[in-house]
């Protein structure tokens, strides 16, 4: 393995600095505007007179909305390129969240729902498919890392965010403290929509803060790649078997990511802790390990090239440690230690995962086929959120969800063991 040259290093880290930190913003408002109903349920409900199952089928209608978008948006930001099709999702998605301070009862709660979902198809595969334009699979799990991180950023950054505004603002202007939630966490994704439209490029050619020379050594690291990629075109993407598989894998995955995510709040509060800061502060700390992890996990996997045995042992971890969280219940340390073991296992595989559907698929095929394992697999946030209310049908244990999500979570890394090619591996090179 012969490490990357000096201009292939300055190259990526020029690449790096202007691409990433941004993408990396704006997933951390587009997730923090898709999950911080799950703050906003501590309060709303009440407000509305919506019940538990109401709020889960409101939470996971979202993704529903979604699937039937994902993959034509996916395609018509190949189309129409990055820049615009990226802006028009945030602008969408900002001003339906923060017209959720319209919702007056459980019907105009599906709406909105469905109607963000809608608006933000074509968002995360976008990204990712943007990153392959840009960046080899051997350099893209720890950029892809870095990207979800947000994910677990928006966490740690969101949930306290999300708890001052419901405990400062309820009441101010007579708006309640979950519309104020919405406002405030719906308008900064519009400015940066805007943003978008004058600071990204939709390919390397189109760049002006790179050289002739880098640009030629950026497309022809890529081109070197596609040569050994089988499947270009879309109907390519719909015939792979591997990538009806992946489907399988990330439904499962988020299965145990929305459940833990819409649901973390109200497992915070049963603690007994006073006031909404409160809770955004400990329910940040799951995610907080979730960064440290994935970002160790994903430099790991790059290092080595590895990327199945690594999803499995995180997957089996996470499962482990949402069991034991619900064994521990009664500890609040102990439940919150084991809860970010959990997290680290849902979301810290994220980064793992999507690195495979690009190793085999290329062009239009990797659009599309990245779209469909996303919209597919994010049916199963439909799932997550209503897995407590399905579960406290049959049991009055508190914890029985928990062992639920862990239990498809082993699902999930059986699939993955299995099904997964052992030969589906990134060759590396390491960066000096």
């Amino acid at each position: 393995m012969t490490p990357l040259d000096d201009l292939e290093v300055r190259t990526y880290r020029k690449v790096d600095l202007r691409i990433v930190p941004f993408l990396f913003l704006c997933y951390i408002l587009a997730y923090l505007d898709r999950v911080n109903v799950g703050f906003a349920k501590l309060q709303m409900l009440k407000d509305l007179s919506l019940s538990d199952a109401a709020f889960a089928t409101g939470a996971g209608i979202f993704f529903i909305g979604y699937f039937f978008f994902e993959v034509p948006s996916n395609v018509l930001l190949k189309k129409y390129g990055a820049r615009m099709w990226i802006a028009r999702i945030m602008i969408s998605w900002g001003v339906i969240s923060a017209c959720m301070i319209f919702v007056k009862g459980e019907w105009s709660f599906y709406a909105m729902r469905f109607l963000l979902g809608l608006a933000e198809a074509g968002f995360f595969p976008g990204v990712i498919f943007y990153l392959t334009l840009w960046y080899p699979s051997q350099l893209r799990s720890t950029r892809t890392a870095w990207f979800v991180s947000a994910i677990a950023v928006s966490g740690v950054i969101g949930n306290p965010i999300s708890g001052w505004i419901m405990d400062r603002l309820s009441g101010a202007l007579n708006l309640a403290g979950w519309q104020w939630l919405f406002l405030s966490e719906g308008i900064p994704s519009i400015l940066v929509g805007v943003w978008v439209i004058f600071y990204l490029e939709s390919s390397i050619e189109e760049t002006k803060w790179l050289t002739a020379e880098e640009k030629a050594l950026l497309a022809h690291n890529l081109e070197v790649e596609d040569q050994h990629k089988t499947e270009h075109k879309l109907k390519d993407a719909f015939a792979s078997g591997k990538v009806w598989v992946l489907c399988a894998i990330y439904f499962t995955l988020m299965i145990g990511l929305y459940g833990v995510a819409f649901w973390l709040p109200t497992i915070v509060k049963a603690f007994g802790l006073k006031g909404y800061l409160q809770v955004g502060l400990i329910t940040a700390i799951p995610y907080g390990v979730a960064v440290i992890g994935m970002i160790f996990l994903s430099h790991h996997s790059d290092k080595t090239g590895e990327r199945r045995l690594h999803y499995v042992a995180n997957v089996v971890a996470g499962a482990v440690g949402l069991i034991l969280s619900g064994v521990f219940a009664s500890n609040p340390v102990l439940a919150i230690v084991f809860l970010s073991v959990g997290t680290l296992g849902v979301i810290g595989s994220m980064p793992l995962f999507w690195p495979l559907p690009s190793a085999f698929l290329a062009g239009t095929a990797a659009a599309a086929g990245i779209g469909i394992v996303n919209s597919v697999g994010n049916l199963g946030g439909y799932v997550g959120p209503n897995i407590p209310v399905w579960v406290k049908r049959f049991s009055s244990d508190p914890s029985a969800a928990l062992y639920a999500i862990a239990g498809i979570l082993l699902v999930e890394a059986v699939l993955t063991y299995f099904f997964v090619p052992r030969n589906l591996r990134v060759h590396v090179r390491p960066v000096n």
